[in-house]
């Protein structure tokens, strides 16, 4: 199968998630943000910024993107060159986020602190990369876990993402600013103590990352590190995940309660429908009220809506 990868901006990748909202595929491989499945056409974008397009139509496809780069052989082992020897035993704050890719629910970011001397209960309890497991496994363990480990969870609801969407900021700043000010709470929290270095799962690239964090009265930004698949690089990214998407199936909760419905997770084709039985039901209002309002599921609900 012909390869065609791009390097894309954060910018570039949101408007590829609405353009191919209708074919986005439920399975997700580790370090990827979404997964296309057309017809002659498999596209996958990863946190790293590259997307890869595959199939027949895949380099037409991608020229409509951008430049294509020169395709790396799919390695099954994670880079860790961007790394320190030794990086996985060091006392390292990291953070990651969830939500950013689904049309219902709030974006979650959760930050974590985790030592060396932390490290054989988290590894007991069964902390490890979150994308090998269940939703009720992670839950079980966040209950553990979150006792005992340093954190800080933020959570962006709906209303507020919407607004400021609708304000112009989009959504690789909003996670920037999460990532930064969940990691200070971080550092506060275990002050005097400093962390050997700090561990973000990269969604941007470092400048980007920092130009969007330029209005913030706080940077955190001593021995921080950048890197994709981070849940396997160490426990405290991993730890953070599992905080952070043990909220994310809460939240999930809290809203089927309130609406009285099952809300699918992701951006497909159920999602739609379900969005469309909203609007019917309950009108616009409310359905903006629980939805990234402006991805473009909510055109798709609309057309499928018996009000139109």
């Amino acid at each position: 199968m012909a390869n065609t990868v791009i390097q894309a901006t954060p910018k570039q990748i949101e408007a590829m998630q609405k353009a191919y909202l209708s074919h986005m595929s439920d399975k997700i491989p580790a370090g990827a943000i979404f997964a296309v499945k057309k017809t002659g056409l498999s596209i996958t974008a990863y946190k790293s910024g590259k997307v890869m397009f595959q199939g027949a139509a895949g380099e037409r496809e991608a020229a409509k993107w951008g430049t294509a780069t020169t395709p790396k052989v799919k390695s099954t082992k994670v880079s860790t060159s961007v790394l320190p020897p030794g990086f996985a035993s060091k006392n390292v704050a990291g953070s990651d986020e969830v939500g950013t890719g689904d049309y219902f629910g709030p974006m979650i970011v959760a930050a974590c602190y985790v030592d060396q001397a932390m490290m054989p209960l988290l590894k007991q309890l069964g902390v490890k990369d979150s994308k090998t497991m269940t939703d009720p496994e992670i839950c079980e363990i966040a209950k553990k876990i979150i006792p005992v480990v340093p954190h800080s969870l933020l959570l962006l609801p709906n209303p507020k993402y919407n607004e400021l969407q609708a304000n112009g900021m989009n959504q690789g700043q909003m996670k920037a600013i999460l990532h930064n000010r969940a990691l200070e709470n971080v550092l506060k929290k275990i002050e005097p103590i400093k962390p050997d270095a700090i561990l973000i799962d990269q969604f941007a690239e470092k400048n980007t990352y920092y130009r969007y964090l330029a209005k913030e009265a706080s940077i955190v930004r001593e021995d921080v590190f950048f890197a994709t698949k981070a849940e396997g690089l160490h426990l405290s990214v991993a730890a953070a995940s599992i905080i952070a998407r043990s909220r994310f199936v809460e939240a999930f909760r809290e809203m089927e309660r309130e609406l009285g419905l099952q809300i699918p997770k992701g951006a497909g084709s159920k999602v739609d429908q379900v969005a469309a039985d909203i609007l019917d039901t309950k009108g616009a209002e409310t359905l903006q009220r629980y939805t990234k309002w402006h991805f473009a599921n909510t055109d798709k609900a609309r057309k499928l809506s018996r009000r139109n």
